[in-house]
């Protein structure tokens, strides 16, 4: 067992306990809950691991490593950045799939500029942020986000 998995064991475990000893059925209704979740997302969370599995299999080391490799420069990293806005999911689908390429030859500055990109410019959330926040919120926020992903990737590939 890792120690992710250990934690979030305690933390399921302690919140359990929580809702316990509320004694009004909180303990069963986070349960379903969290059932619920997991019926809505297994299916993709399964694709996501299919996908990883072929990507492991299938080591396109030498396309990895020619576009977001550690020498692919600032085109390598500007890729990282388009390919990060278009990753689909949480981080059980996206961390899996960027470890894999990454472990295939992808650089350490293109793999973090694909890893902040997903976190600040995933183009799922704009659906959501759009109605909420208005456009101009949303623009400033994509910017500023278009800009710090390849600033990391360049720091990160500098420090390299």
């Amino acid at each position: 067992m890792t120690t992710a998995t250990i934690t979030l064991i305690l933390l399921a475990a302690g919140l359990w306990l929580l809702a316990w000893r509320r004694h009004d059925g909180s303990h069963v209704r986070g349960v379903q809950a969290g059932w619920h979740t997991l019926r809505r997302t297994l299916f993709l969370l399964i694709i996501a691991f299919i996908i990883v599995g072929y990507v492991n299999v299938l080591q396109p080391q030498t396309l990895v490593q020619n576009f977001i490799g550690p020498e692919s420069g600032w085109q390598g990293l500007a890729l990282g950045e388009g390919l990060g806005m278009l990753l689909p999911g949480g981080p059980y689908v996206v961390f899996p799939l960027i470890a894999t390429l990454y472990h295939a030859g992808a650089g350490l500055g293109p793999a973090i500029t694909l890893i902040s990109s997903w976190a600040m410019l995933g183009l799922l959330s704009i659906t959501f942020e759009l109605p909420f926040m208005g456009w101009r919120f949303t623009a400033v926020r994509w910017g500023l986000g278009l800009i710090f992903p390849l600033l990391v990737g360049a720091m990160v590939a500098l420090l390299s």
